[in-house]
């Protein structure tokens, strides 16, 4: 039989590239760069030098990949499974849903998700049909924050960083908390592009990352900071009347507030908060001020600070009165795509009020959950005449302790859709508690995770390779579509769902069929796309399965201004004021760090940062992939030389890392880019070769950072809930033991 070429769209992570991937009767062959995709020429590396995408056939066809329903047999656990037919599984997980339901109401169900593995929409659709408005994952810190805060004061999200590139207009770039080089390549070669076009960068970051080393100032604030930074910033470019005066006079509200505001930050107080000299601040702040329009983007680090929402709010507002919003060069706002969101197919109005307001945590973290998106939605639809791109999340720490104590009021049961709680989310040991005490726990994963591990069905779901794909690309109106390259069930040998097909299964066993009219993946996406007059195939026939909307700029000039309350920026949030918050962002030093802890510290002597991306993994994933492995086999944790030192510890040493919470190991990687008070520990580590029975559960408790890491609700961000990341004490010492986790102590 001849060999088929199927365009398919890689989610192993958010580049989202095309890719042709070449089979024969059903079986993969080769995975190679699609000569069709018109992005091909913003790909760095090509795809070829991609670890993931060269390691497709070790993770489609791995030996250890869930490939058919699995229910608990022992105790939770235990480790012990049964095979079960799909059918028999759903009937099983419907009846216990309706019963749960019945005994504790609909919203003693919640869901949780990772970053994008999938369509997000089917489980909320599901969650909104069935009642219960307890849906939780990581993008309380991943980006949810900034389309939020951004939808908030300026009626839509600025362009994504996984599909931004430098245009030639730009002449500067001020990056924040991120680097490109480890987490997003195409971005990473549009900023090498740009560097030789003379582009200036200014980058903020504790470490000397790749970013940093090219960049022509840099910011090493210490940890938590970045709020104080981004004040002074604000009021160096006030005070120097750096500032666009004709946009901020047209299209600003609140300027007197901030100008207000920023006086409370002067530059010399700025320094001492940040570690950062008042000249340095000066200079990135003039630099910006005079190279014109630019550019600003964050990463994580700003997602995952105590203060995530004030610290992205400052970064927009710097932004803003640069006069560097939607022109040619400067931060571009994309609007809402053609094709029907993720957004429009949620069904939120079938949650009623009541059942809205009983979301954990809406009624103290609000602009992330029902209040605020409720809020927020009115004024960018009225704009836009369109859903906006916004989600809303009940507060996952907070869900955690109602299963434990059953307050406010009893989550009983758990679907848990491509995510690893126990590796992903902070304070392990509770989540581990909280896992363990529900009535029943589902997970739809490719592996059986240190999550799944704990759960009472496994089921098998299928990778991007086996499912079809046509969605908007974030915060950008531009749309991808790929083909499913790959059969989703080969009889007798795997039989994968996607989350559609199985949250489709589990609707329609609970009475929501008439909501579920689409039987398929491609049909779901040939609805989605009609709006542009195509389905599924004619889309990648006639379009390459790429729609690239031709840029719009200085759209608030002919549509009268931006979708907020005031149809201005809002400096000044009337939003945030509105939900009972501070309008204007302002810095609060971490509650714990070596400032507010003075005796805690004298144990605790460094700071803890987490979340830096490294390659080759994302995030929890790709572990047990032999050829990825290799490349990086042990976590490992960054410590200044001269602290290494005083601490008796050599490089490549296993150092204990302590918190008040608990205590991993980590492989020492002494670095000078980092200051003698800080370390980074490595994020996502768990070990699939160890015993997958408890105590090990897959060696969760070895070297996963996040048994480190706080999540208690009152230092959690006070307006959104994100947890910190950022900021911990710790101490650290070395092992006085031999042999390395995982494969090497096996040897």
């Amino acid at each position: 039989m001849a060999d088929i070429i199927k365009r398919a769209m890689c989610r192993w992570c958010h580049s989202q590239c095309r890719v042709a991937v070449s089979t024969r009767d059903g079986r993969l062959l080769s995975i190679d760069e699609d000569e069709t995709d018109p992005r091909r020429e913003m790909i760095f590396p090509s795809t070829r030098a991609c670890p993931r995408l060269r390691a497709a056939k070790e993770f489609v066809y791995h030996a250890d990949r869930v490939r058919f329903p699995l229910k608990r047999k022992g105790e939770r656990g235990e480790n012990k499974w049964e095979r079960v037919e799909w059918a028999q599984a759903l009937d099983d997980i419907a009846k216990k849903l309706e019963l749960i339901k019945q005994s504790y109401g609909p919203e003693s169900v919640m869901v949780t998700s990772g970053t994008g593995r999938t369509m997000l929409w089917p489980r909320l659709r599901f969650m909104n049909l069935f009642g219960s408005p307890n849906a939780v994952g990581q993008g309380t810190i991943c980006y949810a924050p900034v389309l939020t805060c951004a939808s908030a004061i300026m009626g839509w999200n600025l362009a994504h960083r996984t599909s931004l590139v430098i245009s030639p207009e730009c002449k500067s770039v001020f990056l924040v908390g991120i680097n490109p080089a480890q987490a997003y390549q195409r971005l990473w070669k549009s900023v090498r592009d740009a560097k030789k076009r003379g582009v200036k960068f200014v980058v903020a970051d504790p470490q000397l990352t790749e970013m940093a080393e090219l960049a022509d100032i840099w910011l090493q604030l210490r940890p938590g900071t970045d709020t104080a930074m981004l004040l002074g910033m604000i009021h160096v470019v006030i005070e120097d009347r750096l500032y666009d005066e004709d946009f901020v006079r047209k299209w600003c509200y609140g300027f007197e507030e901030l100008v207000d505001r920023a006086r409370e930050y002067p530059i010399e107080r700025v320094a001492e908060i940040t570690g950062v000299s008042s000249g340095t601040i000066r200079q990135a702040a003039v630099m910006l001020g005079k190279e014109k329009p630019g550019i600003s983007v964050h990463g994580m680090g700003l997602e995952q600070l105590e203060s995530q929402q004030d610290s992205i709010q400052a970064r927009l507002i710097l932004g803003a009165i640069l006069g560097n919003l939607d022109v040619e060069g400067g931060d571009y706002i994309g609007g809402p795509p053609e094709c029907v969101t993720g957004e429009q197919l949620e069904l939120s109005e079938k949650l009623s009020p009541e059942q809205k307001m009983k979301q954990i945590g809406a009624n103290r973290f609000k602009l992330l959950s029902w209040p605020g998106r409720e809020l927020i939605s009115k004024h960018v639809k009225d704009f836009w005449g369109k859903e906006s791109v916004l989600r809303s999340y009940a507060h996952f720490p907070s869900v955690l302790r109602a299963i434990i104590k059953g307050e406010p009021y009893p989550v009983r049961a758990s679907i848990t859709t491509f995510s690893n709680p126990m590796v992903t989310q902070p304070n392990t040991k509770l989540v581990y508690k909280a896992l363990k005490a529900l009535d029943l726990y589902v997970v739809n994963d490719f592996w059986l995770t240190p999550s799944a591990l704990l759960a009472d069905y496994v089921l098998p779901t299928a990778c991007w390779l086996e499912r079809p794909q046509a969605e908007p690309v974030l915060a950008d109106n531009r749309i991808m579509a790929g083909e499913r390259a790959l059969p989703a069930v080969m009889p007798g040998e795997y039989e994968y769902w996607t989350d559609y097909e199985f949250f489709r299964g589990l609707g329609v066993r609970l009475g929501q069929e008439e909501y579920w009219p689409w039987k398929t993946d491609e049909e779901v996406h040939d609805y989605r796309l009609a709006p542009l007059g195509m389905n599924l195939e004619t889309f990648m026939r006639e379009k390459d399965g790429v729609h690239f909307p031709p840029k719009e700029y200085r759209k608030h000039e002919n549509m009268g201004g931006f979708g907020t309350p005031t149809g201005k920026v809002e400096l000044s949030s009337t939003i945030l004021k509105m939900l009972g918050y501070d309008p204007l962002p302002k810095y609060q030093e971490p509650k714990e760090s070596p400032v507010s802890l003075h005796r805690e510290a004298r144990e605790y002597p460094l700071m803890l940062i987490t979340g830096g991306r490294f390659q080759p993994y994302f995030h929890s994933e790709h572990r047990q992939t032999e050829s990825i492995r290799r490349r990086r086999p042990e976590p490992r944790v960054r410590i200044h030389p001269q602290t290494a030192e005083s601490l008796g510890i050599n490089d490549d040493d296993w150092v204990w890392i302590e918190t008040m919470r608990g205590r991993i190991r980590q492989r020492c990687h002494i670095f000078a880019g980092i200051s003698q008070d800080v370390i980074h520990c490595e994020h996502g580590w768990w070990f699939p070769e160890l015993p997958e029975e408890e105590p090990w559960l897959g060696g969760v408790w070895e070297s996963n950072v996040n048994v480190l890491m706080d999540d208690e609700p009152d230092h959690c961000d006070p307006k959104s809930g994100g947890w910190p990341l950022k900021s911990a004490i710790c101490r650290v010492y070395k092992c006085r033991m031999y042999g390395s986790v995982g494969r090497s102590q096996e040897a």
